[in-house]
């Protein structure tokens, strides 16, 4: 979130890509940086055991969101 906090305040369009499993955490720290509504997306979890196949249907997945979230 940190990096999508500085980038957007240096006027660069930036979303924030994690696991499902830090949804609430994203909140709270974009919430704490000043910026609630920056951006993110999130792919499903869990990840950290995921094989290539498996990573690119997961990008594969939420390519259109992100694109739509750097567009917004």
């Amino acid at each position: 979130m940190h990096d999508t906090v500085w980038f957007e305040i240096q006027g660069t369009p930036a979303v924030s890509i994690a696991s499902s499993e830090f949804v609430d955490a994203a909140r709270t720290q974009a919430e704490a940086l000043g910026m609630q509504d920056a951006k993110r997306v999130f792919v499903a979890h869990p990840i950290q055991d995921a094989d290539d196949q498996q990573m690119s249907s997961k990008a594969d997945a939420i390519v259109d969101e992100v694109i739509a979230a750097l567009r917004a």
